[in-house]
């Protein structure tokens, strides 16, 4: 049979999200709008299928966004395959505040790791409050001033590369029914390098049935929320985002990589305005909240959960023993507890051997919290096969 019949006797059956990232508050700065912008972002797709759909974010805005028109395109082919991506017909839509926003489903036929690239273009003033900086290997977007959302390729004097994903949230893919999602769920860590990892560990050995979906914001919490334009971007609490962020079509597992940013947050109001110490949870607090908010929820979505150990933070600038010895005892329930289907040992595979509470030697980004690139690595290659 030629490769032209295999892939024509497939049978497309369901939607699953093959890309994704959560939608949160963008960091506060003087500009916080723009005008006349084009935005593109390279997604590799993980398996083949011949529809695409999409979702739109402006959950954290406080003001409608008009998408004044959105392309999707295969990189390798780009002026063949430029495809409109429209809602109820049209080409313009408006994304309410507070509102996530789907397409219509686009006829677009992928295979496994193909590259599409998604341009939007917003001609009037918007407001850019609704996105998630991201980074890693495959995590990469460029912006133009100007309409180019068509274009081939964008001018190299008015782009530049950005790894902010502005109101661009998930994928889906109708394809296979052997085909599933996987979503990594966290802060900072899993906002950055690890999933990517992860998702290049699975086209590596070959699998062509698996998408990684992040849902990450850097500076989460899962108990506790800030309300002040200086910590704004750190995100909606475990409660509030958790529920939104589990949106994901074909999801079978959650990985929940969650709760340092609770223990190491809390300074006093002499230090710090917002961060009181009476935000530091107890052991039972975090214990509860995991229990209550996540696995829960999880549950009723008949997703299996897997725990993720906290990494080291010896040397990070808040660090003292007491947030070290809640870390540890909170890994070792991660580890124990019959809540989850299995536990991910994150902080075992990068920390030291005989100093448990610092990362081992060049698996420090150089900030004591943050793994470095290799790091990221190892905690990719310590997820289960099963799970990829």
């Amino acid at each position: 049979m030629t490769e032209t019949e295999n892939k024509n006797k497939r049978e497309y059956t369901k939607w699953v999200s093959c890309w994704g990232n959560a939608t949160s508050i963008t960091d506060r700065k003087e500009a916080t709008y723009s005008k006349n912008l084009t935005l593109r972002y390279p997604i590799e797709i993980p398996f083949g299928g011949d529809k695409l759909r999409f979702r739109f974010s402006n959950l954290t805005g406080t003001e409608d966004v008009k998408l004044t028109k959105a392309y999707v395109a295969l990189k390798t082919d780009f002026c063949r395959s430029l495809t409109p991506i429209t809602f109820n017909g049209e080409t313009t839509a408006v994304i309410q505040p507070g509102k996530e926003l789907e397409s219509d489903e686009v006829e677009f036929r992928v295979e496994a790791y193909d590259t599409v690239e998604v341009s939007m273009y917003f001609d009037d003033f918007t407001q850019m409050n609704a996105g998630t900086l991201i980074t890693g290997p495959l995590s990469k977007g460029q912006y133009s001033y100007g309409d180019y959302a068509s274009a081939e390729t964008l001018p190299l004097d008015l782009t530049r590369h950005t790894q902010w994903f502005y109101f661009l949230n998930t994928i889906d893919v109708h394809t296979e029914e052997k085909n599933h999602a996987l979503i990594c769920y966290g802060d900072s860590i899993t906002a950055q390098s690890w999933p990517d990892w992860l998702a290049i560990r699975a086209r590596e050995r070959g699998s062509h049935n698996v998408a990684v979906i992040r849902r990450a914001v850097s500076g989460t919490r899962i108990l506790r929320q800030y309300d002040c334009i200086t910590y704004q971007a750190y995100g909606l609490k475990g409660a509030t985002r958790f529920p939104i962020e589990m949106n994901v079509e074909g999801a079978t597992d959650v990985i929940i990589q969650h709760g340092i940013n609770d223990i190491i947050h809390p300074v006093g109001t002499d230090v710090n305005p917002f961060r009181p110490w009476s935000d530091m949870p107890t052991l039972t607090d975090l214990q509860q909240g995991v229990e209550d908010i996540y696995v829960s929820y999880a549950r009723k979505l008949k997703l299996n959960v897997w725990s993720g150990t906290l990494l080291p933070i010896l040397g990070w600038r808040t660090y003292n023993e007491e947030r070290n010895t809640l870390r540890e005892e909170f890994n070792d329930w991660l580890r124990r507890s019959p809540l989850f289907d299995g536990c991910i040992d994150f902080d075992k595979a990068v920390r030291r051997a005989d100093c448990p509470k610092a990362f081992a030697e060049g698996f420090d980004s150089g900030d004591h919290l943050h793994p470095s690139e290799t790091a990221y690595k190892a905690m990719a290659d310590c997820v289960p096969q099963e799970l990829i």
